[in-house]
């Protein structure tokens, strides 16, 4: 039976349980620490566990998360609910935060190995890495003992022997951790649960503090520079701002997400923006199973909507789709969004963020070029997969088994692409003969 030596309130039954179970079940001389706040600087890294093993000191972050999760870069993609953030990138950064305040602390400490691992708690999550970036520093309920035992971990240079550090490491830990009093709140959000994030933006599911029980938000909680000069704040603020004032300038609609509030909290070190949780699987995780027109005509309606009101979505990509439990389509995504005429601009940031797949011929080079019929380019690219199985090229994308409509889309020329809602009228009206081929490519795309 471990010991637990300190810590604050578990947010959620899962880090219950795996508090619980390390309790009950692991070496009597590991030690536990749970919900803890690191600070580093005017940041501060929440941690949900801290366990010194015999070898190594490793801050676990714990997932409810069901079903299969697919990595793909920086984001996890599980069913039925908006991709998010590697939580594996995030507290691998924790991590280093706190090796450093430790030998802060103490020089000695230079030696201990300071790990980081997701543990897995729903018995039928399952992560897929195809890269292996990611699966390194993730492990279930089952394999956790195994895992946190694993002396092949501690990296060269480190040693494989904590207990000498240990008094150490206490005191250090003593020193900079806080305990945390109470599950984090957002204004009048109280997060229900960490999905993920990176070292600019945390996305929590949240409900509203005054009605437990009430639906769930989503919220994007980006991180700024209070003691930038006003000019580099000014612009940082539009940058956060960007996503909020692109959805308030779009009137409500079933196939575009809503947002609800926006609002900065402490000295303006945070902002917080709340989305509605629309529960469905990021289309990323079906392409190639066959043809849904529906789909695509839920995206061009988002998409027709989006530019009727003046806002070009820039960074179309199935990850910025979502399909609900009843097989409708929302659009998401805002971060890099023109919503029309503006004096500052967010387009020299769009190199980081841009799939190349799916950016228009005349964007490659230009990200300034970005434009309604860019986005219709990205819409064409998505409906090919979702009609094929496999992306476009300069020559297959001339192929008889896509609808012309589709192929306009991807037209070389931009001037020659069809608008959203004229893409979206020719969907519709697609007849049966049609149809029949798109049963017959989906028999084709299903095969093994």
């Amino acid at each position: 039976m471990a010991e637990i030596v300190g810590g604050g309130r578990p947010v959620n039954d899962a880090e219950r349980r795996v508090i619980a179970y390390l309790r009950d079940h692991a070496p009597a001389d590991w030690l536990l620490l749970h919900n803890i706040e690191v600070p580093r600087g005017h940041d501060v890294f929440e941690v949900d566990l801290i366990v010194l093993t015999g070898h190594s000191l490793v801050v676990v972050d714990v997932k409810g998360t069901r079903g299969r999760i697919e990595v793909s870069g920086s984001r996890w993609f599980p069913p039925r609910r908006e991709a998010f953030g590697s939580p594996v990138t995030k507290l691998r950064g924790t991590a280093k935060a706190l090796k450093g305040l430790l030998v802060s602390k103490a020089t000695q400490l230079e030696r201990v190995y300071v790990d980081s691992l997701v543990v897995l708690t729903s018995p039928d999550a399952e992560l897929v890495d195809q890269v292996g970036r990611d699966a390194v520093n993730v492990t279930d309920m089952p394999r956790l003992i195994d895992t946190l035992s694993d002396v092949s971990r501690v990296r060269r240079g480190c040693s494989p022997e904590i207990r000498p550090y240990m008094t150490a490491v206490l005191d250090a830990l003593n020193q900079s951790v806080r305990r945390s009093t109470a599950p984090p709140r957002f204004g009048n959000w109280e997060v229900e649960e960490q999905l993920g994030g990176d070292s600019k933006v945390t996305e929590y599911r949240a409900f509203n503090a005054t009605l437990p029980g009430s639906e769930t938000v989503l919220l994007r909680v980006y991180q700024a520079d209070p003691l930038a000069d006003n000019e580099s704040r000014a612009a940082e603020r539009q940058r956060i701002a960007n996503a909020y004032q692109t959805l308030a300038q779009i009137p409500p609609h079933p196939c575009v997400v809503r947002s609800r509030d926006f609002f900065a909290i402490d000295d303006e070190s945070r902002f917080v923006l709340v989305l509605d949780d629309v529960h469905g699987q990021a289309l990323h995780l079906s392409l190639g199973q066959g043809a849904r027109l529906g789909v695509i005509q839920d995206l061009l309606r988002g998409l027709a909507h989006a530019h009727a009101n003046g806002v070009i979505h820039r960074a179309l990509t199935p990850a910025a789709v979502l399909v609900t439990d009843d097989g409708h389509a929302v659009l998401t995504g805002f971060d890099y969004a023109k919503p029309g005429p503006r004096n500052y601009t967010l387009v020299h940031e769009l190199g980081n963020v841009l799939d190349a797949h799916y950016v228009a011929p005349e964007c490659h080079e230009r990200p300034d070029q970005m434009s309604t019929a860019s986005d219709v380019y990205a819409a064409g690219v998505i409906a090919y997969q979702l009609l094929t199985g496999h992306l476009p090229t300069s020559s297959d994308a001339q192929g008889p088994d896509v609808p012309e409509i589709v192929r306009r889309m991807l037209d070389h020329s931009p001037g020659k692409r069809p608008g959203a809602a004229e893409a979206l009228e020719a969907l519709e009206g697609i007849p049966a003969q049609e149809s029949r081929l798109m049963r017959l490519v989906r028999r084709i795309v299903s095969k093994p």
